[in-house]
């Protein structure tokens, strides 16, 4: 299965991190890639979520919905989103590297009968976007911590 994958070490506690991943509501402030379209929804285990990602700026929305299938505080938020034929899979882990310094790790899966036709299309582009995404939780913790 093809997986899309950033690593990123950001100099703040990892539940500083966990916090701006986990309020959705928040997101605006630090995220062009991925948008959340009812600032009420909440990352509960096993609830449906109503999101929209933006690969380039210049690029519409697709909106999409998604289960969240793992979340474990401070440490791993899943969610899986299925259209016909495609199935994307979002992970993103944090990890302690010192008591103020954490590695985060966002990858994203692919599977489903049309991937392999469509997967191609878009991998540069939502590589791109997984990467801006980390850069923007980089400086949106850091600035906010250091405050």
């Amino acid at each position: 299965m093809p997986t899309l994958h950033v690593e990123l070490d950001l100099d703040v506690p990892r539940s500083f991190v966990w916090e701006a991943l986990c309020r959705n509501d928040q997101w605006h402030q630090w995220n062009s890639f991925l948008f959340d379209r009812n600032p009420n929804q909440t990352f509960t285990l096993g609830h449906s979520l109503v999101l929209s990602l933006q690969r380039l700026p210049s690029e519409p929305e697709t909106r999409f919905q998604a289960v969240v299938t793992h979340m474990e505080a401070d440490t791993r938020l899943q969610w899986i989103a299925i259209a016909p034929g495609y199935r994307s899979k979002h992970t993103f882990e944090l990890y302690d590297i010192a008591l103020t310094q954490t590695k985060y790790i966002h990858k994203e899966t692919v599977s489903g009968l049309l991937s392999p036709l469509f997967f191609p299309f878009i991998k540069k582009d939502e590589q791109r976007g997984i990467r801006r995404m980390a850069m923007e939780l980089k400086d949106y913790v850091e600035a906010q911590y250091n405050n």
